[in-house]
């Protein structure tokens, strides 16, 4: 049963994934789409993997999503693959996951087919890790592709703190007073600090795994995101998941925080 089952997914699904394409209006395609990468963990308990197995598959998922990204026009992704919090795990948790991380970005860096950018606070990384993550962006700075931000060791929270802090040292060096900042400090002017400064941002934000909140993801861009929360684990998130996220987006009456 469970043969024949697949075998009718692999004939109709090719059919019904191009028909969705079809039927996106190009005009109302998402620039920028943030995805939460979660449930790698329990897919692995589902399928008696170890956790490493999990996140390799998680791995192995990102760079097909990419492809699906640049196949309806999508401008900008940015994928969480690590929090802050999660930096707090036992080291024979954290250290295998960093491993598969580097390995993951350095093999999306050395296809030279998208401009990686790391986001987050990558001083509380291991140095080797930071550095990984710094020379993958420094090979693509000048690749003519999908801007793709890598969140390792991101927080929302640490993300505002950290762009406030900038900007109180960018105008203590300008001799800017605190009563004098006070008196003219706005959004835009943090928003110029943040990680993701210059990027529009995400128009549609998708988490896997069933789970329905944020965790810190994007807190100060997401304001007026949209978000479409997928059963799926993340290894198990298909073209289909996708094409579906952005039809529910497309449908979707923006009001902008209204």
């Amino acid at each position: 049963m469970a043969d024949w089952k697949h075998a009718v997914r692999r004939v109709l699904y090719p059919a019904y994934e191009a028909r969705l394409v079809r039927r996106l209006p190009p005009d109302r395609i998402p620039r920028h789409v943030g995805v939460m990468l979660d449930g790698n963990r329990r897919w692995a308990r589902a399928v008696g993997a170890d956790s490493s197995q999990g996140y390799r598959a998680g791995a192995a998922n990102i760079e097909p999503l990419l492809g699906w990204c640049e196949e309806v026009g999508v401008q900008v992704v940015t994928l969480w693959l690590l929090s802050t919090d999660n930096l707090h795990r036992p080291p024979r948790q954290l250290q295998p996951l960093l491993g598969i991380i580097g390995d993951a970005v350095e093999a999306l860096a050395g296809q030279r087919r998208w401009r990686l950018h790391p986001v987050g606070a990558l001083d509380l990384l291991p140095a080797d890790v930071a550095a990984r993550l710094k020379a993958a962006e420094e090979t693509t700075r000048d690749v003519d592709g999908l801007l793709v931000n890598v969140a390792v060791g991101y927080g929302g929270r640490r993300e505002i703190a950290d762009a406030v802090r900038a900007l109180l040292h960018e105008h203590a060096d300008r001799g800017t007073t605190l009563e004098q900042l006070a008196e003219v400090i706005d959004v835009e002017h943090i928003a110029e600090h943040l990680y993701t400064k210059g990027q529009p941002d995400p128009d549609l934000v998708i988490r896997t795994s069933g789970e329905q909140r944020l965790g810190g993801f994007l807190l100060w861009q997401s304001a007026q995101s949209e978000f479409y929360f997928c059963e799926a684990y993340w290894p198990d998130f298909r073209r289909v998941d996708f094409l579906r996220a952005v039809r529910a987006y497309a449908e979707r009456e923006r009001r902008f925080g209204t």
